[in-house]
Protein backbone atom coordinates (compact mmCIF):
# COMPACT_ATOMS: atom_id res chain seq x y z
CA UNK A 1 0.00 0.00 0.00
CA UNK A 2 1.15 3.22 -1.22
CA UNK A 3 -1.20 5.36 0.04
CA UNK A 4 -4.03 6.04 2.61
CA UNK A 5 -7.17 7.45 3.39
CA UNK A 6 -7.34 8.41 6.96
CA UNK A 7 -11.71 8.76 6.93
CA UNK A 8 -14.27 8.67 4.39
CA UNK A 9 -15.04 11.94 4.38
CA UNK A 10 -11.39 12.71 3.32
CA UNK A 11 -10.67 14.44 -0.17
CA UNK A 12 -6.74 13.60 0.33
CA UNK A 13 -4.55 10.29 0.10
CA UNK A 14 -1.63 10.26 2.62
CA UNK A 15 1.74 8.96 1.24
CA UNK A 16 3.25 6.14 3.19
CA UNK A 17 6.51 6.30 0.52
CA UNK A 18 8.31 8.46 -1.68
CA UNK A 19 6.23 9.00 -4.62
CA UNK A 20 7.54 10.68 -8.34
CA UNK A 21 5.65 12.32 -10.87
CA UNK A 22 4.17 10.51 -12.91
CA UNK A 23 3.30 7.74 -11.21
CA UNK A 24 0.24 5.84 -11.31
CA UNK A 25 -1.44 5.27 -7.86
CA UNK A 26 -4.88 2.70 -7.64
CA UNK A 27 -6.59 3.10 -4.11
CA UNK A 28 -10.47 2.12 -4.01
CA UNK A 29 -10.73 1.18 -7.32
CA UNK A 30 -9.79 4.99 -8.66
CA UNK A 31 -6.31 5.48 -10.41
CA UNK A 32 -4.30 8.69 -9.58
CA UNK A 33 -1.19 10.11 -12.02
CA UNK A 34 0.66 12.55 -9.46
CA UNK A 35 1.50 16.02 -11.07
CA UNK A 36 4.38 16.77 -8.60
CA UNK A 37 6.62 14.10 -6.53
CA UNK A 38 4.91 13.73 -3.07
CA UNK A 39 7.29 12.71 -0.25
CA UNK A 40 5.66 9.71 2.30
CA UNK A 41 3.81 11.79 4.92
CA UNK A 42 2.88 14.81 2.22
CA UNK A 43 -0.82 14.48 0.84
CA UNK A 44 -2.37 15.12 -2.55
CA UNK A 45 -5.98 15.66 -3.50
CA UNK A 46 -8.27 13.21 -4.73
CA UNK A 47 -10.11 15.99 -7.02
CA UNK A 48 -9.17 19.46 -8.47
CA UNK A 49 -9.29 22.23 -6.11
CA UNK A 50 -10.40 25.21 -6.62
CA UNK A 51 -9.03 28.58 -4.96
CA UNK A 52 -10.90 28.79 -1.26
CA UNK A 53 -12.17 24.96 -1.29
CA UNK A 54 -12.35 23.52 1.86
CA UNK A 55 -9.45 20.45 2.48
CA UNK A 56 -10.48 17.55 5.01
CA UNK A 57 -7.76 14.78 6.73
CA UNK A 58 -8.52 13.15 9.87
CA UNK A 59 -12.12 13.41 9.11
CA UNK A 60 -12.34 17.17 9.81
CA UNK A 61 -11.42 20.42 8.22
CA UNK A 62 -7.46 20.94 8.01
CA UNK A 63 -7.24 24.04 5.22
CA UNK A 64 -7.94 25.92 2.40
CA UNK A 65 -6.76 26.01 -0.76
CA UNK A 66 -5.14 29.24 -1.67
CA UNK A 67 -5.14 28.23 -5.46
CA UNK A 68 -6.31 25.92 -7.51
CA UNK A 69 -4.65 22.89 -7.35
CA UNK A 70 -4.92 19.83 -9.57
CA UNK A 71 -6.10 16.23 -8.64
CA UNK A 72 -2.33 14.39 -7.71
CA UNK A 73 -0.72 17.67 -7.17
CA UNK A 74 1.47 18.12 -3.95
CA UNK A 75 -0.59 19.85 -1.30
CA UNK A 76 1.96 22.23 0.83
CA UNK A 77 2.18 26.02 2.39
CA UNK A 78 2.35 27.47 -0.85
CA UNK A 79 -0.80 25.96 -2.03
CA UNK A 80 -3.17 25.48 1.17
CA UNK A 81 -3.95 27.48 4.84
CA UNK A 82 -4.84 26.80 7.74
CA UNK A 83 -8.26 26.87 8.22
CA UNK A 84 -10.64 24.80 11.28
CA UNK A 85 -14.38 24.40 12.05
CA UNK A 86 -15.78 26.70 14.29
CA UNK A 87 -16.26 25.77 17.64
CA UNK A 88 -19.16 27.49 20.44
CA UNK A 89 -21.87 26.36 22.88
CA UNK A 90 -24.38 24.87 20.33
CA UNK A 91 -21.64 22.08 19.99
CA UNK A 92 -22.75 20.90 23.25
CA UNK A 93 -25.18 18.05 23.55
CA UNK A 94 -25.04 16.92 26.67
CA UNK A 95 -25.51 13.17 27.26
CA UNK A 96 -25.53 12.33 23.85
CA UNK A 97 -21.71 11.33 23.44
CA UNK A 98 -21.49 7.31 22.99
CA UNK A 99 -18.70 5.33 23.27
CA UNK A 100 -18.74 2.70 20.83
CA UNK A 101 -15.06 1.83 20.07
CA UNK A 102 -14.11 0.68 23.33
CA UNK A 103 -10.89 -1.35 22.99
CA UNK A 104 -10.82 -4.91 24.78
CA UNK A 105 -8.72 -4.55 27.59
CA UNK A 106 -9.38 -8.59 29.21
CA UNK A 107 -5.91 -9.06 29.00
CA UNK A 108 -5.11 -6.25 31.57
CA UNK A 109 -7.89 -6.74 33.81
CA UNK A 110 -5.96 -8.32 36.45
CA UNK A 111 -2.52 -6.82 35.66
CA UNK A 112 -0.67 -5.20 38.49
CA UNK A 113 2.69 -3.35 38.66
CA UNK A 114 5.34 -2.72 41.35
CA UNK A 115 4.89 0.68 42.36
CA UNK A 116 5.65 2.66 45.73
CA UNK A 117 2.83 2.98 47.90
CA UNK A 118 2.10 6.74 49.42
CA UNK A 119 0.34 6.99 53.12
CA UNK A 120 -1.70 9.32 51.06
CA UNK A 121 -3.06 6.47 48.82
CA UNK A 122 -1.05 7.35 45.68
CA UNK A 123 1.44 4.84 44.03
CA UNK A 124 3.99 5.92 42.41
CA UNK A 125 6.64 4.29 39.62
CA UNK A 126 9.54 5.70 40.90
CA UNK A 127 11.17 6.90 43.91
CA UNK A 128 12.93 10.25 44.08
CA UNK A 129 14.02 12.88 46.73
CA UNK A 130 13.66 16.52 44.61
CA UNK A 131 15.48 20.00 46.23
CA UNK A 132 13.21 22.52 45.00
CA UNK A 133 14.62 26.39 45.08
CA UNK A 134 11.78 28.89 45.50
CA UNK A 135 13.60 31.53 43.51
CA UNK A 136 16.19 31.52 40.98
CA UNK A 137 18.15 32.98 43.83
CA UNK A 138 18.84 30.18 45.02
CA UNK A 139 19.87 28.42 42.22
CA UNK A 140 23.69 28.46 43.31
CA UNK A 141 23.06 26.96 46.37
CA UNK A 142 21.26 24.45 44.35
CA UNK A 143 24.07 23.62 42.18
CA UNK A 144 26.30 23.17 45.21
CA UNK A 145 23.78 20.96 46.77
CA UNK A 146 23.87 19.07 43.68
CA UNK A 147 27.48 18.50 43.74
CA UNK A 148 27.57 17.83 46.72
CA UNK A 149 24.97 14.84 46.65
CA UNK A 150 25.20 13.27 42.85
CA UNK A 151 28.55 11.69 43.03
CA UNK A 152 29.00 10.99 46.60
CA UNK A 153 25.63 9.05 46.52
CA UNK A 154 26.66 7.39 43.33
CA UNK A 155 23.69 8.70 41.20
CA UNK A 156 26.59 10.60 38.93
CA UNK A 157 28.45 8.88 36.50
CA UNK A 158 31.56 9.61 34.57
CA UNK A 159 31.04 11.72 31.46
CA UNK A 160 32.15 9.29 28.23
CA UNK A 161 32.33 12.73 26.44
CA UNK A 162 34.67 14.31 29.14
CA UNK A 163 36.12 10.83 28.91
CA UNK A 164 36.58 11.07 25.27
CA UNK A 165 38.19 14.44 25.27
CA UNK A 166 40.63 13.48 27.65
CA UNK A 167 41.84 10.60 25.12
CA UNK A 168 41.65 13.18 22.42
CA UNK A 169 43.85 15.28 23.97
CA UNK A 170 46.52 12.27 25.59
CA UNK A 171 47.14 11.06 21.80
CA UNK A 172 47.77 14.79 20.91
CA UNK A 173 50.06 15.31 23.26
CA UNK A 174 51.76 11.73 22.50
CA UNK A 175 52.12 13.06 18.63
CA UNK A 176 49.22 10.14 18.05
CA UNK A 177 46.40 10.07 15.28
CA UNK A 178 43.50 11.73 17.22
CA UNK A 179 41.14 10.11 14.36
CA UNK A 180 41.71 6.95 15.60
CA UNK A 181 40.78 7.52 19.40
CA UNK A 182 37.04 5.73 19.78
CA UNK A 183 34.24 6.68 22.22
CA UNK A 184 33.44 4.52 25.07
CA UNK A 185 29.95 4.41 26.78
CA UNK A 186 30.34 4.55 30.46
CA UNK A 187 27.09 3.88 33.02
CA UNK A 188 26.37 3.80 36.33
CA UNK A 189 26.58 1.51 38.53
CA UNK A 190 23.43 0.61 41.11
CA UNK A 191 25.29 -1.39 43.16
CA UNK A 192 27.31 2.03 44.21
CA UNK A 193 24.14 4.07 45.46
CA UNK A 194 24.34 4.82 48.96
CA UNK A 195 20.51 3.99 49.30
CA UNK A 196 19.41 1.23 47.17
CA UNK A 197 15.88 2.15 47.34
CA UNK A 198 15.41 5.73 45.86
CA UNK A 199 16.11 6.41 42.44
CA UNK A 200 17.51 9.56 42.72
CA UNK A 201 17.73 13.37 43.92
CA UNK A 202 16.55 15.42 41.19
CA UNK A 203 17.11 19.28 41.49
CA UNK A 204 14.46 21.69 39.67
CA UNK A 205 16.29 24.79 38.73
CA UNK A 206 14.00 27.23 36.97
CA UNK A 207 14.48 31.15 36.57
CA UNK A 208 11.08 32.54 37.93
CA UNK A 209 9.56 33.47 41.74
CA UNK A 210 9.99 36.93 41.87
CA UNK A 211 10.50 39.78 39.04
CA UNK A 212 7.03 38.62 37.29
CA UNK A 213 3.40 39.11 38.29
CA UNK A 214 1.99 37.72 41.38
CA UNK A 215 -0.14 35.18 39.02
CA UNK A 216 3.21 33.69 37.81
CA UNK A 217 4.65 33.10 41.02
CA UNK A 218 1.71 31.37 42.56
CA UNK A 219 1.49 29.26 39.67
CA UNK A 220 4.84 28.13 40.30
CA UNK A 221 4.15 27.65 44.16
CA UNK A 222 1.28 25.58 42.57
CA UNK A 223 3.43 23.55 39.80
CA UNK A 224 6.21 23.22 42.61
CA UNK A 225 3.05 21.73 45.04
CA UNK A 226 2.29 19.36 42.30
CA UNK A 227 5.71 17.76 42.51
CA UNK A 228 6.52 17.66 45.93
CA UNK A 229 2.98 15.46 46.64
CA UNK A 230 3.48 13.34 43.00
CA UNK A 231 3.35 9.96 43.48
CA UNK A 232 7.26 9.60 42.54
CA UNK A 233 7.98 11.69 45.50
CA UNK A 234 9.89 10.60 48.54
CA UNK A 235 10.83 13.63 50.12
CA UNK A 236 11.69 17.36 49.79
CA UNK A 237 14.06 20.39 49.91
CA UNK A 238 13.15 23.70 49.51
CA UNK A 239 15.43 26.84 49.32
CA UNK A 240 14.46 29.88 49.54
CA UNK A 241 15.92 33.38 49.69
CA UNK A 242 13.16 35.17 51.73
CA UNK A 243 12.01 38.38 50.07
CA UNK A 244 10.52 36.64 46.72
CA UNK A 245 7.16 36.73 45.70
CA UNK A 246 6.96 33.10 45.87
CA UNK A 247 6.93 32.27 49.87
CA UNK A 248 7.25 28.53 51.29
CA UNK A 249 3.60 29.51 53.21
CA UNK A 250 2.25 29.57 49.46
CA UNK A 251 3.32 26.26 48.26
CA UNK A 252 2.30 24.75 51.53
CA UNK A 253 -0.74 26.26 51.26
CA UNK A 254 -1.26 24.29 47.29
CA UNK A 255 0.72 20.92 49.12
CA UNK A 256 -2.42 21.04 51.59
CA UNK A 257 -5.10 21.72 49.11
CA UNK A 258 -3.74 19.08 46.90
CA UNK A 259 -2.70 16.51 49.85
CA UNK A 260 -4.50 17.24 52.92
CA UNK A 261 -3.07 14.03 54.27
CA UNK A 262 0.48 15.03 52.96
CA UNK A 263 2.91 13.31 55.27
CA UNK A 264 6.22 12.93 53.21
CA UNK A 265 9.70 15.27 54.53
CA UNK A 266 9.49 18.79 53.58
CA UNK A 267 12.56 20.15 54.59
CA UNK A 268 12.75 24.33 54.64
CA UNK A 269 15.59 26.38 54.43
CA UNK A 270 15.39 30.42 54.13
CA UNK A 271 18.38 31.78 53.41
CA UNK A 272 17.71 35.15 55.09
CA UNK A 273 16.68 33.49 58.40
CA UNK A 274 20.79 32.14 58.57
CA UNK A 275 23.81 33.61 59.84
CA UNK A 276 26.04 32.68 56.35
CA UNK A 277 25.74 30.60 53.27
CA UNK A 278 27.55 28.24 54.98
CA UNK A 279 25.24 27.46 57.73
CA UNK A 280 22.49 27.33 55.14
CA UNK A 281 23.79 24.23 53.27
CA UNK A 282 25.49 22.57 56.15
CA UNK A 283 22.31 22.08 57.87
CA UNK A 284 20.91 21.63 53.79
CA UNK A 285 23.02 18.97 53.52
CA UNK A 286 22.60 17.17 57.08
CA UNK A 287 18.92 17.45 57.12
CA UNK A 288 18.52 15.99 53.71
CA UNK A 289 21.19 13.04 54.01
CA UNK A 290 18.95 12.17 57.22
CA UNK A 291 16.06 12.29 54.95
CA UNK A 292 16.63 10.18 52.47
CA UNK A 293 18.61 7.38 55.45
CA UNK A 294 14.96 7.54 56.65
CA UNK A 295 13.32 7.17 53.15
CA UNK A 296 15.37 4.65 51.97
CA UNK A 297 14.24 2.71 54.99
CA UNK A 298 10.43 1.99 54.17
CA UNK A 299 10.55 2.31 50.38
CA UNK A 300 9.88 -0.89 49.21
CA UNK A 301 7.85 -2.20 45.89
CA UNK A 302 4.45 -3.55 45.63
CA UNK A 303 1.91 -4.63 43.39
CA UNK A 304 -0.59 -2.07 42.38
CA UNK A 305 -3.69 -2.11 40.42
CA UNK A 306 -3.72 -0.23 37.21
CA UNK A 307 -6.08 2.37 38.28
CA UNK A 308 -3.26 3.73 40.40
CA UNK A 309 -1.27 4.85 37.19
CA UNK A 310 -1.89 8.44 35.73
CA UNK A 311 -0.69 8.56 31.87
CA UNK A 312 0.38 11.60 30.18
CA UNK A 313 0.21 11.75 26.60
CA UNK A 314 2.82 14.28 24.85
CA UNK A 315 4.15 14.54 21.34
CA UNK A 316 7.23 16.83 20.03
CA UNK A 317 8.76 16.81 17.16
CA UNK A 318 5.72 15.27 15.30
CA UNK A 319 5.88 14.54 11.49
CA UNK A 320 3.16 13.33 8.94
CA UNK A 321 2.71 9.72 10.11
CA UNK A 322 2.49 10.63 14.02
CA UNK A 323 -1.54 10.85 13.36
CA UNK A 324 -1.61 7.70 11.59
CA UNK A 325 0.56 5.49 13.86
CA UNK A 326 2.03 6.64 17.24
CA UNK A 327 -0.35 8.60 18.33
CA UNK A 328 -3.54 6.50 17.93
CA UNK A 329 -1.35 3.13 19.74
CA UNK A 330 -1.03 6.00 22.46
CA UNK A 331 -5.01 6.80 22.21
CA UNK A 332 -5.28 2.92 22.56
CA UNK A 333 -3.38 2.68 25.46
CA UNK A 334 -5.31 5.79 26.94
CA UNK A 335 -8.90 4.36 26.58
CA UNK A 336 -7.73 1.09 28.20
CA UNK A 337 -6.29 3.36 31.25
CA UNK A 338 -10.41 4.48 31.21
CA UNK A 339 -11.56 1.22 31.09
CA UNK A 340 -9.16 -0.39 33.62
CA UNK A 341 -10.10 2.35 35.94
CA UNK A 342 -6.83 4.72 35.32
CA UNK A 343 -6.17 7.91 34.59
CA UNK A 344 -4.81 9.89 31.08
CA UNK A 345 -3.52 13.46 30.85
CA UNK A 346 -4.35 15.21 27.24
CA UNK A 347 -2.47 18.09 27.29
CA UNK A 348 -1.25 20.87 25.15
CA UNK A 349 -4.26 22.90 24.49
CA UNK A 350 -2.65 24.92 20.95
CA UNK A 351 -2.55 21.55 19.65
CA UNK A 352 -6.35 20.92 19.72
CA UNK A 353 -6.99 23.67 17.55
CA UNK A 354 -9.64 22.14 14.61
CA UNK A 355 -10.76 19.68 16.82
CA UNK A 356 -12.48 21.82 19.85
CA UNK A 357 -15.86 20.46 18.13
CA UNK A 358 -15.06 16.79 19.00
CA UNK A 359 -13.53 17.84 22.38
CA UNK A 360 -16.56 19.28 22.97
CA UNK A 361 -18.79 16.22 21.89
CA UNK A 362 -16.86 13.78 24.42
CA UNK A 363 -16.93 16.43 27.87
CA UNK A 364 -19.58 14.05 30.31
CA UNK A 365 -21.32 17.12 31.21
CA UNK A 366 -21.81 21.14 30.16
CA UNK A 367 -20.16 22.64 32.79
CA UNK A 368 -16.85 20.75 31.25
CA UNK A 369 -17.42 21.45 27.54
CA UNK A 370 -17.89 24.71 28.78
CA UNK A 371 -15.03 25.28 30.95
CA UNK A 372 -12.73 24.17 27.85
CA UNK A 373 -14.42 26.69 25.62
CA UNK A 374 -13.39 29.55 28.13
CA UNK A 375 -9.75 28.61 28.40
CA UNK A 376 -9.21 27.56 24.80
CA UNK A 377 -10.14 30.97 24.13
CA UNK A 378 -8.76 33.06 26.53
CA UNK A 379 -5.22 31.64 25.56
CA UNK A 380 -5.62 32.26 22.07
CA UNK A 381 -6.99 35.61 22.87
CA UNK A 382 -3.75 36.04 24.49
CA UNK A 383 -2.10 34.88 21.71
CA UNK A 384 -3.44 37.17 19.51
CA UNK A 385 -2.75 40.16 22.13
CA UNK A 386 0.72 40.20 20.95
CA UNK A 387 -0.25 39.79 17.41
CA UNK A 388 -0.21 35.71 17.47
CA UNK A 389 -2.40 32.69 16.98
CA UNK A 390 -2.93 29.13 17.01
CA UNK A 391 -2.17 29.06 13.52
CA UNK A 392 1.68 29.80 13.91
CA UNK A 393 2.01 26.47 15.90
CA UNK A 394 3.59 23.91 13.04
CA UNK A 395 7.38 23.91 13.64
CA UNK A 396 10.06 23.98 10.03
CA UNK A 397 10.46 20.39 11.10
CA UNK A 398 6.88 20.09 11.53
CA UNK A 399 5.98 21.13 8.05
CA UNK A 400 9.11 19.89 5.66
CA UNK A 401 7.45 16.65 7.12
CA UNK A 402 3.95 16.53 6.10
CA UNK A 403 2.18 19.11 9.12
CA UNK A 404 1.64 21.69 7.01
CA UNK A 405 -1.63 23.61 8.96
CA UNK A 406 -1.88 23.60 12.32
CA UNK A 407 -5.23 21.94 11.87
CA UNK A 408 -3.44 19.17 10.66
CA UNK A 409 -0.98 18.95 13.50
CA UNK A 410 -3.58 19.07 15.92
CA UNK A 411 -6.30 16.40 14.48
CA UNK A 412 -3.21 14.04 14.32
CA UNK A 413 -2.41 15.08 18.08
CA UNK A 414 -5.73 14.51 19.25
CA UNK A 415 -5.29 11.02 18.51
CA UNK A 416 -3.53 10.72 21.10
CA UNK A 417 -6.44 11.38 23.31
CA UNK A 418 -8.09 8.14 22.26
CA UNK A 419 -12.09 8.23 21.87
CA UNK A 420 -13.24 7.82 25.32
CA UNK A 421 -15.15 10.46 27.21
CA UNK A 422 -13.49 13.48 28.56
CA UNK A 423 -14.01 13.47 32.19
CA UNK A 424 -12.45 16.23 33.38
CA UNK A 425 -11.13 19.98 32.07
CA UNK A 426 -8.25 21.21 33.97
CA UNK A 427 -6.11 24.56 34.03
CA UNK A 428 -2.39 24.65 34.40
CA UNK A 429 -1.40 23.24 37.46
CA UNK A 430 -4.39 21.52 39.26
CA UNK A 431 -4.11 17.95 39.85
CA UNK A 432 -5.40 15.11 37.49
CA UNK A 433 -7.95 12.83 40.59
CA UNK A 434 -10.74 11.41 38.72
CA UNK A 435 -10.19 8.20 36.32
CA UNK A 436 -10.34 8.51 32.61
CA UNK A 437 -9.26 10.86 30.61
CA UNK A 438 -8.66 14.64 31.68
CA UNK A 439 -7.99 17.52 29.34
CA UNK A 440 -5.13 19.94 30.72
CA UNK A 441 -4.02 23.50 29.47
CA UNK A 442 -0.64 23.47 28.28
CA UNK A 443 1.26 25.11 25.87
CA UNK A 444 2.64 23.49 23.00
CA UNK A 445 6.26 23.93 24.17
CA UNK A 446 7.24 20.29 24.86
CA UNK A 447 8.92 20.40 27.77
CA UNK A 448 6.69 23.45 29.41
CA UNK A 449 4.00 20.42 28.95
CA UNK A 450 5.89 17.61 30.30
CA UNK A 451 6.68 19.38 33.27
CA UNK A 452 3.18 20.68 33.55
CA UNK A 453 1.60 17.02 33.15
CA UNK A 454 4.20 15.84 35.84
CA UNK A 455 3.03 18.50 37.99
CA UNK A 456 -0.52 17.60 37.83
CA UNK A 457 0.41 14.11 38.65
CA UNK A 458 1.23 11.69 35.06
CA UNK A 459 3.64 9.27 36.96
CA UNK A 460 4.19 8.02 33.46
CA UNK A 461 4.94 9.49 30.11
CA UNK A 462 4.07 8.39 26.61
CA UNK A 463 5.84 10.83 23.98
CA UNK A 464 5.39 10.46 20.83
CA UNK A 465 7.79 11.96 18.27
CA UNK A 466 8.30 11.68 14.17
CA UNK A 467 11.62 13.26 13.91
CA UNK A 468 13.67 12.27 17.49
CA UNK A 469 13.51 14.24 20.63
CA UNK A 470 15.41 14.30 23.70
CA UNK A 471 13.21 15.28 26.18
CA UNK A 472 12.48 13.54 29.83
CA UNK A 473 11.31 15.04 33.14
CA UNK A 474 13.41 14.74 36.78
CA UNK A 475 10.33 12.72 38.57
CA UNK A 476 8.72 10.74 35.93
CA UNK A 477 9.86 8.25 33.14
CA UNK A 478 8.77 9.65 29.75
CA UNK A 479 8.70 6.78 27.09
CA UNK A 480 9.42 7.68 23.47
CA UNK A 481 7.21 6.41 20.50
CA UNK A 482 8.33 6.73 17.37
CA UNK A 483 6.13 7.05 14.26
CA UNK A 484 8.11 5.42 11.87
CA UNK A 485 10.63 3.29 11.87
CA UNK A 486 13.66 5.35 10.50
CA UNK A 487 13.50 7.65 13.46
CA UNK A 488 13.16 4.62 15.91
CA UNK A 489 16.58 2.96 13.97
CA UNK A 490 18.31 6.52 13.56
CA UNK A 491 17.92 7.50 17.04
CA UNK A 492 17.81 3.95 18.47
CA UNK A 493 19.46 5.73 21.83
CA UNK A 494 16.30 8.28 21.96
CA UNK A 495 13.65 5.93 21.30
CA UNK A 496 11.79 3.23 23.38
CA UNK A 497 9.03 1.86 21.34
CA UNK A 498 8.57 1.51 17.54
CA UNK A 499 5.26 2.15 16.16
CA UNK A 500 6.31 2.22 12.82
CA UNK A 501 4.98 -0.97 12.63
CA UNK A 502 1.73 0.03 12.03
CA UNK A 503 2.57 2.19 9.12
CA UNK A 504 4.47 -1.16 7.59
CA UNK A 505 1.14 -3.46 8.91
CA UNK A 506 3.35 -5.07 10.90
CA UNK A 507 1.15 -4.57 13.83
CA UNK A 508 -1.95 -2.62 13.96
CA UNK A 509 -3.14 -0.06 15.93
CA UNK A 510 -4.27 -2.22 18.91
CA UNK A 511 -1.64 -4.57 19.02
CA UNK A 512 0.99 -1.62 19.13
CA UNK A 513 -1.31 -0.13 21.57
CA UNK A 514 -1.23 -3.02 24.25
CA UNK A 515 2.41 -3.34 23.44
CA UNK A 516 2.96 0.10 25.07
CA UNK A 517 0.73 -0.34 27.75
CA UNK A 518 2.68 -3.79 28.67
CA UNK A 519 6.01 -1.86 28.38
CA UNK A 520 4.10 0.83 30.32
CA UNK A 521 3.90 -2.04 32.90
CA UNK A 522 7.65 -2.70 33.27
CA UNK A 523 8.46 0.74 33.18
CA UNK A 524 6.43 1.38 36.44
CA UNK A 525 7.62 -1.45 37.66
CA UNK A 526 11.11 -0.16 37.44
CA UNK A 527 12.21 -3.42 35.10
CA UNK A 528 12.99 -1.19 32.12
CA UNK A 529 14.22 2.25 32.33
CA UNK A 530 13.38 4.13 29.79
CA UNK A 531 16.32 6.01 27.22
CA UNK A 532 15.51 9.64 28.53
CA UNK A 533 16.19 8.32 32.18
CA UNK A 534 19.56 6.46 31.25
CA UNK A 535 20.65 10.03 29.50
CA UNK A 536 19.59 12.05 32.74
CA UNK A 537 17.14 14.09 30.24
CA UNK A 538 15.57 15.70 33.07
CA UNK A 539 14.28 18.65 31.78
CA UNK A 540 11.89 21.27 33.81
CA UNK A 541 10.47 24.75 32.58
CA UNK A 542 7.27 26.08 34.61
CA UNK A 543 4.97 28.39 32.04
CA UNK A 544 4.69 31.72 31.96
CA UNK A 545 1.22 32.25 31.53
CA UNK A 546 2.65 34.59 28.48
CA UNK A 547 1.98 33.85 24.55
CA UNK A 548 3.64 30.03 24.68
CA UNK A 549 2.70 28.20 21.53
Amino acid sequence: MKVLQLDPRDNVLVALTDLKSGDSIEHNGSLYTLLSDVDAKHKFPVTDLAEGDDVFQFGVLVGKAKQAVKRGELLHVHNLVHAAEQFGPDDIAEGSFDWTTQPDVSEFKDATFDGYHREDGQVGTANYWIVIPMVFCENRNLKILEESFVNALGYGKASPYASFTQNIINAHLGGNDVSEVTFTETASDPANRVFKNIDGIKFLRHSMGCGSDRGDSDALCALLAGYASHPNVAGVTVLSLGCQHAQISILEDFIKQRCPEFARPLLKFEQQKFPSERVLLEGAIRATFDGLAAADKVSERKPAPLSKLTIGLECGGSDGFSGLSANPAIGHVSDCMTLLGGKSILSEFPELCGVEGEMIKRCTNKPLAERFISIMRAYNARANEVGSDFSTNPSPGNISDGLITDAIKSAGAAKKGGTAPIVDVLDYTEPCTKPGLTLLCTPGNDVESTTAMAGSWANVMLFSTGLGTPTGNPICPVIKVASNTTTATKHDDLIDYDAGVVITGKESIAEAGDNLLKLIIETASGRYTTKAVGLGQDDFIPWKRGVSL
